[in-house]
């Protein structure tokens, strides 16, 4: 079932697209050089996003993914967080959905890990 969703992982910064559907932004920081009337998303999900901690350790390095995505799954079964996995998840239910980051690289990014866990991949 989960699989069916269409859930996507766009860059903050890009134009929108029609197949965009509801576009929500995942960082836990606001974008640098993004004004905030000038952004094209439905809303901001911040209590989804790593810790700070984690996202200082992990820092983007492409070695470090793999542990990455396994502690972020960790956090996001932590209570502080599953009102807001839940709210994409009805999300994802009502249509398409499209994670934004502000990450250069979004294949290693917490938005990807989000994605799969919402599509159950």
């Amino acid at each position: 079932m989960g699989q069916s969703r269409q859930v996507r992982v766009g860059r903050v910064y890009d134009p929108p697209e029609e197949a965009d559907g509801s576009r929500v932004l995942v960082d836990r920081i606001w974008p640098r050089g993004l004004r905030k009337d000038a952004a094209a998303l439905d809303e901001w999900c911040k209590d989804v996003a790593p810790s700070t901690e984690l996202r200082t350790w992990y820092g983007h390095d492409p070695a470090l993914f793999e542990e990455f995505e396994r502690r972020y799954r960790a956090e996001l079964r932590d209570a502080s967080r599953a009102t807001a996995l839940r709210h994409l998840e009805e999300l994802a239910r009502q249509g398409p959905l499209t994670l934004l980051t502000a990450t250069r690289d979004r294949d290693i990014s917490a938005a990807t890990v989000l994605r799969k866990v919402l599509t159950r991949t």
